[in-house]
């Protein structure tokens, strides 16, 4: 679609493969997969940005952050979706998480994730969340 606009999501393949594919992403990080999630569906030049810091790039440095975050978890707490939007190749996830980090301590935080994917990978991911 050239103007990058789906007509008729209720009945769009593509954007019914991406429903598919982000309820499996999310149900994966509500059960703590997140290393495992990350390794399934994120592409080898995904880029990554938390906020309006400098964005990461490429599959192994992101797998880096996430490891260091998943490993400073010391309780997983719950991760909750809140609501998902699905567009032509684009994803939108509103999370509240509540978990216990080693140097964060206890964190409830809300956060929006904005996914763009092709060929069934997440190839660009930005999280807007306040650091308060």
């Amino acid at each position: 679609m050239s103007d990058n606009t789906c007509k008729n999501c209720a009945d769009c393949a593509s954007c019914g493969e991406l429903e598919k594919s982000v309820t499996e992403l999310n149900g994966m990080i509500k059960a703590g997969k997140v290393l495992e999630a990350f390794d399934k569906f994120y592409a080898d030049n995904v880029t990554m940005q938390e906020n309006n810091d400098a964005p990461r790039v490429g599959k192994a440095e992101n797998r880096k952050a996430e490891e260091a975050f998943v490993g400073g978890i010391q309780e997983f707490g719950t991760w909750t979706p809140l609501s998902v939007g699905i567009g032509d190749g684009v994803a939108f996830v509103e999370w509240t998480c509540t978990f216990k980090h080693k140097e964060w301590g206890q964190v409830t935080m809300n956060q929006v994730s904005v996914q763009h994917w092709k060929d069934g990978k997440i190839v660009s991911e930005r999280f807007y969340y306040s650091k308060k």
